[in-house]
């Protein structure tokens, strides 16, 4: 293993050091518990924002805290989910007395640890929801999941209710805003590589020379296939062709119910789709693959969509949910409606994603 580390077991707390350093501008760091939250932090009247996951997918969550999208992040160690505590005291640091909105990507961990911690901020007195992100479309049910896991969507549904909050929507008409995002984003990943946690110090799986997996997680769980590397027309096709192929997806979530004071299963569809679709298209680096890679992968990705009448009229391309140093990519495609398109173009001022600023 050769990596940027002193010890292992430092990592994560020596990481955020270097951020709350380079950013004092816009964030502060907690450390017992951890998050990260913003600078500012707490906004009278404004809906709390706040995420979180394992580390190793930086800069997804902690980067992204700031104007127009988190106010605060909880990072738990390499893969790991964050605890309820560190979610609990984020939440009653950030509260500006509108709620909290917790975005949670579907990971049992995380499902259950964010659930937890919702049940004690309403003890608090404090509102709360949690909406899942489970928009990858590569398997159904996973080692990790019941149901799809959370990948791409969660960035876009950061940045957009994190602008919705910021333009003083209330806690209902953000969580709707939410699961509409959650509804209409696909995505699927690829990897070329494995990555190596700095604790295990060995790569996370194993992959030939010449092998690659199709669908892969972003903790490097399986995907649905592993066969021989291929062109990145032909991967890019096999991606795209998933997202715009995919049925419609029917999925049961539990959504709280603050009249009845309990959760209830509410089954949402989630629909395909259709020619003539206004999309976002984001084509995203898993840690080690350079933008230029990503560039041929969103040539072609544009180019199907043409093909298939799909127009997009946003795109994002980099490195914003990775795997530590995996090889690879993702693409996310998310579509738009007037609202989402203006809730996207708002501006955004984190450490890891600014415009309009």
């Amino acid at each position: 293993m050769k990596k940027l580390i002193n010890k292992p077991e430092d990592f994560v707390r020596e990481s955020l050091e270097g951020m709350a350093v380079a950013h004092s501008d816009l964030i502060k760091v907690n450390y017992d518990p951890t998050f990260v939250y913003r600078v500012d932090a707490p906004i009278r009247g404004k809906v709390a924002i706040i995420s979180g996951g394992g580390s190793g997918h930086e800069p997804m969550h902690a980067g992204f805290v700031g104007r127009g999208m988190l106010d605060a992040a909880c990072p738990g160690e390499v893969f790991t989910s964050p605890t309820p505590d560190q979610m609990l005291e984020a939440a009653k640091q950030v509260d500006g007395g509108a709620g909290i909105l917790y975005i949670v990507k579907n990971y049992s961990g995380d499902v259950m640890n964010f659930e937890m911690a919702t049940e004690l901020v309403r003890s608090e007195g404090i509102p709360s929801l949690n909406i899942l992100i489970d928009d990858d479309v590569a398997v159904k049910d996973s080692l990790y999941t019941q149901g799809r896991r959370g990948v791409g969507t969660t960035v876009l549904a950061e940045k957009i209710c994190g602008a919705a909050a910021e333009q003083g929507y209330d806690l209902s008409q953000i969580a709707n805003l939410c699961r509409r995002v959650n509804l209409h984003g696909r995505s699927m990943g690829i990897a070329l590589t494995s990555c190596t946690t700095p604790a295990k110090g060995t790569p996370t799986f194993e992959l030939g020379d010449g092998e690659i997996e199709l669908g892969i997680g972003i903790h490097g769980e399986p995907g649905i296939e592993r066969t021989n590397i291929k062109s990145v027309d032909e991967i890019t096709e096999i991606l795209t062709r998933s997202l715009i192929e995919d049925t419609a997806y029917t999925r049961t979530v539990r959504e709280w119910h603050e009249d009845k004071g309990e959760w209830t299963d509410v089954e949402l569809i989630d629909p395909p789709l259709v020619k003539g679709d206004r999309l976002l298209a984001f084509v995203n680096g898993m840690g080690g693959t350079p933008v230029s890679e990503l560039y041929l992968v969103y040539r072609k990705l544009a180019e199907i969509c043409q093909q298939q009448g799909l127009q997009i009229v946003r795109n994002l391309i980099g490195s914003y949910i990775t795997s530590l140093e995996m090889q690879g990519c993702s693409i996310t495609l998310l579509k738009l409606d007037d609202e989402i398109i203006r809730l996207w173009d708002a501006p955004v001022k984190t450490p890891s994603w600014r415009w309009g600023v």
